[in-house]
């Protein structure tokens, strides 16, 4: 069994300053940086040897399926529990670095408060309205294109690797980002969901919406899923700008 050292920037809370701690870990083959923080909780002593608390972080399905447990791992954001460590530090001695994502505010440690991703989803209303429609016999039918088409999207975890690559994506606008207009491009391309299409497209022709993308397609590179998020976005914004059209001639 080798060792790695892990190097982790610690927060004690919101507002609170940044720290520093490194901590050598001894690791097995297939081991993932989750099965490390898991071993410094159980052994919290520095590499100096000093006693410190257990690092904090966010994570729970472990299979690279809830979005959880995103980090910034040696300068890029990726899922922590599909993270091998034969493959980021596959030597002895190997350094780790773990940060937190710097879109979304610190709780602690490595854990951040992503709500602001949900509240998005809200704001362009990702779901489809079935209430009520239980008993009203089998829905439309779709072709298996559009089906292949919206479950690649469909993979979204809102994980944010997308929003932390994003260079428009900031704590002082209203951005929603790319996760958010390709749910769009899911619902509104769902046969029943297609009946809020406009009300998606209206809160995207807002402040915030799909005219603040600048098209940098750091998004589509760092989504662990890769779901086609530019091609998701060029939809969008052809539909937006007929919608816009539409509205403008129909007053609609």
């Amino acid at each position: 069994m080798r060792t790695v050292r892990l190097r982790i920037r610690r927060q004690d809370g919101p507002g609170k300053p940044a720290r520093w701690e490194e901590f050598d870990v001894p690791v097995a083959p297939g081991a993932n940086v989750i099965s490390c923080l898991q071993w410094i909780c159980a052994n919290p002593r520095t590499a100096e040897g000093r006693t410190t608390q257990p690092p904090v972080w966010d994570s729970a399905c472990l299979e690279e399926v809830c979005g959880a447990c995103t980090m910034v791992i040696n300068g890029k954001v990726r899922q922590s529990c599909s993270c091998l460590i034969d493959e980021y530090a596959p030597n002895d001695g190997d350094v780790i670095t773990l940060e937190p994502m710097s879109k979304f505010p610190v709780v602690r440690d490595l854990w951040v408060d992503r709500s602001r991703m949900f509240n998005e989803l809200k704001r362009i209303e990702a779901w489809v309205p079935i209430d009520g429609t239980w008993d009203l016999g089998p829905g439309p039918r779709t072709t298996p294109d559009r089906q292949a088409m919206r479950y690649r999207i469909s993979e979204c975890m809102t994980c944010g690797c997308c929003l932390e690559a994003c260079p428009q994506y900031l704590e002082d606008n209203n951005f929603v980002g790319a996760n958010a207009i390709a749910q769009v491009r899911l619902f509104n391309e769902h046969e029943t969901g297609a009946s809020l299409k406009g009300d998606r497209l209206d809160a995207l022709m807002g402040r915030g919406g799909i005219n603040d993308c600048g098209n940098a397609q750091n998004c589509v590179k760092v989504c662990p899923k890769h779901i086609p998020l530019t091609e998701a976005i060029a939809a969008i914004g052809r539909a937006v700008t007929v919608h816009s059209i539409n509205r403008f001639f129909t007053g609609r």
